[in-house]
């Protein structure tokens, strides 16, 4: 991810000094307290946790062979494409905070601190700040741990105290991953909304480059950089649907895409990963997982338009991380996920022709983008873009009472990743992972 990479390659380091952390927090109620103040025990613990922390951290400062850092595609990548959104940085930070569409605002967010300029937490800071979208406000939030150091954490510190608790929580959240590699949260309750198929539903934020090949010479690439909200504008919005029971082998994303069809029913298109849990601490599980799932290919890179011919075709794509319990959200006694990051990749289509030239509010519409595969020999050579990204999951409180909600967020789907319109734990139609496009015309 190039945002993950902004402040923290060799190169900037060497060029742009991050500062001190001392220098960063001047403005904190709380100083630095220094090494030597610490408490023998204190020293210990915080020895035991920078040698626990190690794992985190950039391989490239740690690591000698360039084997372990160099040879990720996307890092290549993004070292040499070019960017598809030509906006000028003052277009981008008058529409970061004064476009009318919440996504639109977003986008322009990201793409500035993608270019890591050197305002660019000041301007997430005003988003955060004065923006009405709470989504909005929390993606903000994580732009701002994606370009991390001092600066990140102190102004993070700022939301510590917002009257929204959800906006103080994924400030602390960030905080403590920046500083320990572990997320933290607060001391609010949970509560089970009895009779859903899944014992969790978890809210993704997903941030992904899309880097296309523009010829075939493969010497000429393109990026564009999704925001959470475009990405789920075009994709689709993700949830993450564990059961205790299966989760450490199974999972579905359950995906719906707003306002594609015709009769303003969401788009459901289901995932159902298979995988490998890693359990040797009883607080986390890492994971490795992948999907492959039948889907129509449409070959003018847009949802449900047929008009340049369909190809059906099983998509892949693969996602890694770690999922965090909660020993006090107890679902049959078991405790609950309260948090997932990772990583994903897989491939995608963009018909160039139809986005060349046009503005982002004629891009951003759902379903102008499709997943693809290269093991189709239909679809394999049409497969243009190279799609990696984050994602991280927290559970909210969206009703507002005062309480986690564990599984409250409706979702379409059975336990294999079947569509369930009515939620009922039973499929519309056996087998059947996403909508029939020949059922639901376009707008």
């Amino acid at each position: 991810m190039a945002i993950d990479l902004c402040n923290k390659s060799p190169a900037t380091l060497a060029e742009n000094a991050p500062g001190t952390w001392s220098d960063a927090l001047t403005s904190s109620s709380t100083p630095p307290i220094l090494l030597d103040d610490l408490e023998q025990e204190q020293s210990k613990a915080l020895n035991f946790a920078y040698r626990a922390t190690l794992s985190n951290v950039d391989p490239r400062f740690v690591a000698g062979d360039p084997a372990a850092w160099a040879s990720d595609f996307g890092y290549a990548l993004d070292r040499v494409a070019v960017r598809l959104d030509n906006r000028t940085n003052s277009v981008l930070r008058e529409q970061a905070l004064k476009h009318p569409d919440p996504a639109l605002r977003e986008q322009a967010l990201f793409e500035y601190a993608d270019r890591d300029h050197p305002d660019a937490i000041e301007l997430l800071v005003q988003a955060v700040k004065n923006d009405t979208d709470r989504q909005v406000r929390w993606d903000a939030l994580w732009a701002i741990e994606k370009l991390g150091g001092p600066q990140a954490v102190a102004a993070l510190s700022g939301f510590l105290k917002d009257d929204d608790p959800e906006i103080a929580e994924w400030s602390k959240l960030f905080i403590s991953e920046l500083q320990t590699g572990d997320p933290a949260f607060d001391g609010r309750s949970a509560v089970l909304t009895p009779g859903r198929t899944f014992d969790e539903t978890l809210f993704l934020l997903i941030h992904c480059d899309l880097y296309v090949r523009l010829d075939d010479s493969n010497q000429h690439w393109g990026k564009i950089s999704l925001a959470p909200q475009g990405l789920a504008r075009i994709y689709g919005q993700a949830h993450a649907c564990p059961n205790v029971e299966t989760r450490e082998r199974k999972l579905v994303i359950a995906k719906t895409i707003e306002g594609l069809h015709a009769d303003g029913s969401p788009h459901v298109d289901n995932y159902l990963f298979r995988g490998f849990t890693d359990r040797t601490r009883r607080d986390r599980g890492n994971f490795f997982f992948e999907s492959l799932v039948p889907r129509p290919f449409f070959k003018s890179g847009h949802a449900d338009d047929p008009s340049q011919g369909i190809r059906e075709a099983n998509i892949g794509f693969a996602r890694h991380g770690t999922w965090y319990l909660e020993p006090t959200f107890q679902i049959r006694e078991s405790p609950a996920i309260r948090y997932v990051r990772g990583r994903f990749q897989g491939w995608g289509y963009v018909n160039l022709a139809r986005v060349a030239g046009k503005p982002l509010e004629e891009i951003l519409l759902p379903g102008n983008g499709v997943l693809s595969t290269l093991h189709d020999p239909e679809v394999g050579p049409m497969t243009n873009a190279f799609i990696l990204g984050t994602f991280k999951g927290k559970l909210n409180d969206w009703d507002g009472d005062g309480r986690i909600d564990l599984n409250s967020r409706d979702v379409y789907s059975t336990t294999e990743g079947e569509i369930d319109t009515d939620m009922d734990g039973i499929p519309d139609v056996p087998g059947l992972t996403c909508c029939d496009w020949t059922q639901h015309p376009r707008p």
